[in-house]
């Protein structure tokens, strides 16, 4: 039997409730069409070289690829791409707007309560093309397991001044690839969001602001040919992910994605695992995480007991063995 107080978690307003629903809607389809739209980034021109003329295609970074020579098939591709792309950036442009009217209504019926630092720390990274690296995982899970479930989790669980991301050291090659089209360091994304986020002295895992809120970075103990010790890029000031016991299993464990709201109605994508997950490996840091202090054990005892409960109650909808969409 789960010890659960009623007092651990309320469920939301209605107004509130279906404000989380409306402004989700608007936040995936933005997503969409804004992943659609960089497909159409740059152009499309004709050139003319001596008596013929080709189709090229030019990139935002002024990269060009040579189509083909002009004929009905790439006089068709212009006309198709260029149609398409008018289209695709007016529709941006509607999302945007809709997008903006959403973040107010979220703030003016109270629909979420995220950190604004950790929504823009997500937003900085999805931005960035880096979201599918990282996990959150920890307290801030729960952010995205509350907005599900539509309730809100009393903050005594949820009082936390840093927010722990598991980067996915399976996927470093195209980690390194993406990152590497940025022309900046892991650090740099982060200073994209405050200026003030510096590597933590004796921490290199973890970056700091002004404010001392604390990003850390974390992965899975070596397996097979992966680096160590690693750092996310060859600037020397970057951040080196710390090895953490058991994170194999986080990141091998089945995904929860779902937008998280912050006070402020903005919005952002929140990775994490999957709630039966978090609540195993919570209960084992309670029970036999080693050198674990004992108020961490009560409250990672009290936050599985939450989710577990969601869990029983359907509030919150498993998603072990789910298909993805």
């Amino acid at each position: 039997m789960n010890n659960i107080r009623p007092i651990d978690y309320l469920p939301l307003p209605d107004n509130a409730a279906r404000q989380v629903i409306d402004s989700t809607t608007v936040f995936d389809e933005f997503v969409r069409v804004q992943a659609l739209a960089r497909s159409y980034a740059g152009g499309m021109y004709w050139k003319q070289q001596g008596d013929y003329q080709y189709l090229v295609k030019t990139q935002p970074d002024n990269r060009q690829q040579r189509i083909g020579a002009r004929s009905p098939e790439t006089e068709q591709i212009y006309a198709n791409f260029t149609s398409r792309k008018t289209e695709v950036e007016y529709r941006l442009k509607s999302l945007r707007q809709a997008l903006t009217e959403a973040e107010r209504m979220n703030k003016a019926l109270k629909a979420g309560r995220v950190p604004a630092i950790v929504v823009s720390v997500l937003q900085a990274i999805e931005n960035a093309g880096l979201g599918q690296h990282f996990l959150v995982v920890g307290t801030h899970a729960l952010y995205a397991y509350e907005t599900a479930a539509g309730v809100r989790i009393m903050p005594a669980a949820l009082a936390t001044q840093d927010i722990d991301l598991l980067w996915d050291a399976r996927k470093r090659v195209q980690f390194l690839t993406d990152l590497g089209k940025l022309d900046s360091s892991m650090l740099g994304v982060l200073q994209r969001v405050d200026s003030t986020f510096q590597r933590k002295e004796g921490q290199n895992e973890t970056a700091i602001n002004a404010k001392g809120f604390e990003v850390d970075f974390l992965r899975r103990q070596p397996e097979g040919d992966d680096p160590h010790p690693f750092r996310f890029s060859d600037d020397e000031a970057d951040l080196w992910p710390v090895q953490a016991i058991r994170a194999s299993v986080l990141t091998n464990a089945p995904r929860f994605d779902h937008v998280v709201i912050s006070a402020t109605g903005r919005m952002a994508l929140l990775r994490t695992i999957a709630p039966e997950v978090f609540v195993e490996f919570k209960r084992w840091m309670a029970d036999k995480a080693p050198h674990r202090p004992e108020p961490k054990r009560l409250r990672d005892r009290r936050q599985a007991d939450i989710v577990q409960i969601l869990l029983d109650q359907g509030l919150l909808v498993s998603w072990v063995g789910a298909p993805k969409i």
